[in-house]
């Protein structure tokens, strides 16, 4: 049994924290090429100001986006790891206090009831996993909520097939409009009941912004769903053009014999991850 403080991972969330500060490269990477091919104007303009943005907020130290996001957590737990000195919830907590504190970051987070906010960002929205080994890991999602509020869950009968599914996804980024900021990334999960597909949709957004799924049949999904969501035309910020999403990340998980959920969850033009390894 390995011991890990309390103080270790306060620190290693806050360093996720600074994620906030810059895109991911690949997320800069599909910007520049989408402006290489960008065919509007308008479009176009709207790209290179958020390319050039990114380098702003990383000469300046400031965050890339004022909406710095509810800060999501999926976590990896060694079932050989204890955490020593207070609960690993707790230390999270306290690094994304910490992190959003002292980078200048926005305070987003409210009771949902009395609007009061929380002042420093918590609590974050934590996904724990037991995993072999005696480590923990961290992956840090800072979710905006121009994106976050276009979920749909769709709870399709299995009568609907994989075509019921792709017009779903299509749908979901067409009604979505301008609203998430696009260009956009879409991850989807598809199966297991509805909260967890909503979480398999979120996970999709911890890839490398492109990069195809494993399985060849949901890479292929991928492929034609990106085609049909950039024919919708809505464009860079809604200006219109060739480029409405960046990429579709679709996964899956077994679900029950009479039900097909399928949910979406858009991620920004501002992809911006934090990962930290104990």
């Amino acid at each position: 049994m390995r011991e890990i403080a309390y103080e270790s991972i306060v620190r290693a969330a806050k360093s996720c924290v600074k994620a906030c500060g810059s895109l991911t490269a690949s997320c800069a990477d599909k910007l520049r090429s989408a402006l290489q091919k960008e065919s509007g104007s308008a479009a176009r303009f709207a790209l290179k100001t958020l390319l050039d943005n990114n380098e702003t907020a990383m000469a300046e130290n400031l965050a890339v986006c004022q909406d710095t996001g509810m800060a999501v957590f999926f976590v990896q737990v060694g079932q050989d790891a204890h955490v020593t000195g207070g609960l690993l919830v707790d230390a999270i907590n306290e690094g994304v206090r910490q992190g959003y504190s002292e980078n200048g970051y926005r305070a987003s987070v409210l009771d949902p009831v009395t609007r009061i906010n929380t002042g420093d960002n918590t609590p974050a929205v934590i996904h724990t996993e037991l995993v072999a080994g005696d480590g923990i890991v961290l992956d840090f999602l800072p979710k905006g909520f121009g994106s976050e509020n276009m979920s749909r869950i769709y709870m399709l009968t299995p009568s609907a097939g994989l075509e019921g599914v792709k017009e779903c996804i299509v749908d979901a980024v067409k009604t979505a409009g301008s609203n998430p900021c696009p260009p956009v990334v879409v991850g989807v999960g598809i199966g297991g009941t509805a909260e967890k597909a909503m979480e398999v949709a979120k996970r999709q957004l911890l890839r490398e912004v492109g990069a195809p799924s494993r399985d060849p049949a949901l890479a292929q999904m991928e492929k034609e769903c990106l085609d049909r969501i950039n024919a919708l035309g809505i464009g860079a910020q809604g200006f219109g053009g060739d480029t409405t999403a960046l990429a579709v990340h679709i996964g899956k998980y077994p679900t029950h014999i009479s039900a097909l959920p399928v949910a979406i969850n858009v991620q920004c033009n501002a992809v911006r991850l934090g990962h930290a390894e104990i």
